[in-house]
């Protein structure tokens, strides 16, 4: 009897669990026709608030969807942004199905760890965060050359990609200044339009921007010492 009882409760906690989030989807969709398409709706650790995702866009609205708002869930307890965990979970790539033969890989020391970064070559924040991966010890360093700041960025991306040592022309350009040679003759530079076409799948909107082994994905030019923290991370996972 316990059991059917359980099983009683259960199911009634579904059935309105499914119909309080197609009230708050009816309602949000109907009075903001603009709103993006709701992939998800599901209950947050606050009562009476629940998260609505929009691709990897989190927003949190009440059980009736009359209000909505977009921050920072923060436990106290345990000092845990919830907004930022739950959007590094959305966001997290598969590392071992990244085709790390479209990148220029730089290998230092004995390479171990292994690191993925979605760079562009005129983008300042990227060369600032090339030198600091130089003091890193034991990876290997796997860049997508990601072109987004336009057309001098694709020119120069394929000077680099087509030259005779791409990882030593990346290094001199980003970290000595020293412009890549010109590209002559034939080259299959096709490498490049799938980079960015992965990095438009994953939503990469700016660079520098990381993957680690564990799939964890970081945006921005790190200090030297928090990627040092994310690799040790990423390899006890």
């Amino acid at each position: 009897m316990k059991l059917i009882a359980l099983l009683a409760v259960l199911t009634f906690a579904t059935a309105s669990a499914f119909a309080q989030e197609a009230l708050i989807r009816k309602n949000l969709t109907e009075r903001l026709p603009n709103f993006p398409k709701i992939d998800e709706v599901t209950r947050t650790p606050i009562a009476g608030i629940w998260e609505v995702r929009v691709g990897t866009d989190i927003f949190y609205a009440d059980e009736q969807g009359n209000h909505l708002l977009q921050g920072v869930l923060f436990d106290t307890r345990t000092r845990t942004n919830l907004t930022e965990a739950r959007i590094d979970k959305l966001t997290a790539i598969d590392f071992a199905s990244l085709p790390l033969k479209d990148a220029v890989t730089i290998r230092q020391g004995t390479g171990a760890r292994r690191l993925v970064v979605f760079a562009d070559p005129n983008c300042g924040y990227c060369k600032r965060f090339e030198r600091d991966l130089m003091a890193l010890k034991d990876v290997t360093v796997y860049t997508f050359l990601y072109p987004i700041l336009g057309a001098d960025s694709t020119a120069k991306s394929r000077d680099i990609w087509c030259s005779r040592d791409p990882a030593r022309t990346w290094r001199a350009w980003m970290v000595e200044n020293t412009t890549p040679p010109k590209t002559t003759g034939s080259c299959d530079s096709a490498a490049l339009e799938r980079n960015v076409e992965l990095g438009r799948k994953h939503r990469v909107q700016g660079t520098p921007a990381m993957v680690f082994e564990d799939g964890t994905r970081k945006p921005g030019a790190l200090p030297a010492a928090e990627v040092e923290k994310l690799l040790a991370a990423a390899r006890k996972s």
